[in-house]
């Protein structure tokens, strides 16, 4: 967020300028609002933190199975949420700046090390909510909602057994220590779909000439950004998970991966079927998106 706002006062040579607040004015699943009331010039969150059905559309950054990294899945979510499932739509009130995804998601815990579907069953995960909330159920997994910053507490204390998170979540949360398994989901299995916005008056009081250097450096510009920079802490995140510490990370077993496909076959039809009262192909729409990044034909 940081270079991006430097950027910004750079293309509009100064004319626009953006102060990222050293703390958030809100709690995490109120900063869209914020931005579309005003309380906030420009807010960035999960769309999965917010508990109503406005942003059904961008549950299609939520699936499993997206992408092998966060560069692709960011740029082909921007390509496809933005263009023919109309994202700027969904987000009312505010100017759409910017759409990415993390890298692909994983699933730790600390009781044992997933062999079969029935291994799932009882475990205690903390999830962001969405779609990866209700796969994890569909498996026989106990979830508990909390924001990100809450899980080394629940983790250390017993409270979870384990969560689902990109592998630098690991380092970054301090939750190495807390945890023995680590698995692998080929395309992830579960993505988080993150927005930024701005408010929309505040948006039309920039002149035409600089709406349209912002607009240049955000976009597909600002997924392809975020996503090389969820993917350089990735990387780092699995190097310090392979050197300095002892979970042990392993591939997702074909009996496990066969009935994680399974169950996400059906909330993705769910979804389309859903979408069809839009006036959107939701299926249509996610074999292209997985095309573009790379994990589908």
């Amino acid at each position: 967020m940081t270079p991006w706002a430097k950027d910004v006062a750079k293309v509009t040579e100064g004319r626009v300028t953006v102060r990222v607040l050293s703390k958030p004015l809100g709690p995490p699943p109120a900063h869209f609002d914020m931005a579309a009331d005003g309380v906030a010039d420009v807010t960035y969150g999960l769309h999965s933190f917010t508990k109503d059905d406005r942003f059904l559309r961008s549950r299609i950054g939520q699936f499993s199975f997206i992408g092998d990294n966060a560069t692709g899945a960011s740029k082909a979510y921007w390509e496809v949420y933005s263009g023919q499932l109309e994202a700027q739509k969904e987000h009312a009130g505010v100017k759409l700046l910017g759409l990415f995804v993390h890298g692909p998601g994983m699933f730790h815990n600390n009781k044992r090390r997933i062999t079969t579907p029935d291994d799932f069953k009882g475990l205690k995960i903390r999830t962001p909510g969405g779609y990866i909330a209700g796969l994890s159920q569909d498996l026989g997994i106990t979830t508990q909602f909390m924001g990100p910053g809450q899980v080394f507490e629940k983790l250390s204390r017993g409270v979870i057994d384990g969560v689902t998170f990109p592998i630098e979540a690991l380092r970054a949360f301090k939750l190495t220590d807390h945890l023995t398994h680590s698995m692998r989901v080929p395309g992830g299995i579960y993505n988080t779909s993150w927005f930024l916005v701005m408010n929309l008056a505040k948006w039309q009081g920039i002149s035409a000439a600089d709406r349209a250097a912002i607009n240049a450096i955000s976009g597909a510009a600002f997924a392809e950004r975020a996503g090389r920079v969820w993917d350089a802490s990735d990387a780092a995140g699995a190097e310090f998970v392979k050197n300095k510490s002892k979970i042990v990370v392993h591939d997702a077993p074909p009996a496990v991966l066969e009935s994680i496909k399974g169950f996400a076959a059906k909330r993705e039809a769910d979804w389309a079927e859903a979408l069809k009262a839009t006036g959107h192909d939701g299926a249509a729409a996610l074999r292209r998106m997985r095309k573009i990044s790379g994990v589908g034909d």
